[in-house]
């Protein structure tokens, strides 16, 4: 039987080269097809993707602004603070937090601190003389002002009220008055001299020619006390002692230490020279 002429054509066809060229173009061709439509699904599968957000807290605002292109985010510095210790550019803050799943392209709005110094005027600050040193203390804190006592000294009113205030060595503020352009830096540290009730000092009272009841009232608001009580000569019981001398005497610029002792001499006899 004789073989089909078409058929055999098609066969010769079919292992022609020509043939081999065109099926490996067709195979080349799908194959082209197949990895563009998965690279297409990959994009449109990855479109609008949420991506984490890294963490910008404690970095400098340039090195993240770079960082943030690279990861298809935009930084906006929303706002700006002072921060004792810390140099300027620090990022503090940021909006959305950190972990925070967001799109492509979002915005990240931070909080940095500030590159200058802050001041304060001393005409700015709260009333400070006169006042309780805890209290002030607290409120120069919310300022960024640091306070330290520098001393104590004796007052009759309250205890650990402000008597004056230093900044930098300069008395810029007592019961004189304050020096209101003085620039106090945030940051900067106040000296205080406060109040003590101890430790005073008051001149040495005259005495002589007092009874001794009258001398213990006089003695008692300059809050010194009557040591000893040396008596000069007798007397009745209920008879009235006056007082000859003392020790230290009174001279009118001699003094002494608040609580110290007076001697007194006293007899039942005025002095002659008494009024």
């Amino acid at each position: 039987m004789n073989k089909n002429p078409d058929s055999q054509g098609f066969l010769s066809y079919l292992m022609s080269k020509d043939f081999l060229k065109q099926l490996l173009v067709i195979i080349g061709g799908l194959l082209l097809f197949v990895f563009l439509i998965q690279l297409w699904l990959r994009f449109y599968t990855n479109h609008g993707q949420k991506l984490e957000l890294p963490k910008y807290i404690g970095k400098n605002i340039e090195d993240v602004k770079s960082q943030a292109e690279d990861e298809s985010f935009e930084i906006i510095v929303s706002d700006s603070v002072f921060i004792v210790g810390k140099g300027g550019g620090i990022i503090t803050d940021q909006n959305p937090k950190p972990g925070s799943l967001v799109k492509e392209n979002r915005k990240i709005y931070v909080t940095v601190t500030k590159y200058l110094k802050e001041s304060v005027k001393v005409g700015d600050l709260p009333v400070l003389y006169g006042n309780a040193y805890e209290q002030k203390k607290t409120e120069l804190k919310y300022r960024d002002i640091e306070c330290v006592i520098k001393d104590y000294a004796y007052d009759p009113g309250e205890p650990n009220h402000i008597l004056e205030v230093y900044y930098k060595g300069q008395l810029i503020i007592s019961k004189d008055g304050k020096i209101d352009d003085v620039v106090i830096e945030k940051g900067g540290t106040l000296e205080f001299v406060v109040s003590q009730r101890e430790g005073g000092e008051v001149i040495v009272p005259d005495l002589v020619c007092l009874d001794i009841e009258e001398a213990r009232f006089l003695m008692a608001t300059s809050k010194l006390e009557i040591g000893d009580i040396i008596k000069k000569g007798g007397g009745e019981p209920d008879a009235t002692w006056y007082i000859v001398s003392q020790s230290p005497a009174y001279d009118g610029i001699t003094n002494v230490q608040m609580g110290s002792k007076i001697t007194i001499t006293v007899s039942t006899t005025k002095p002659g020279n008494c009024l």
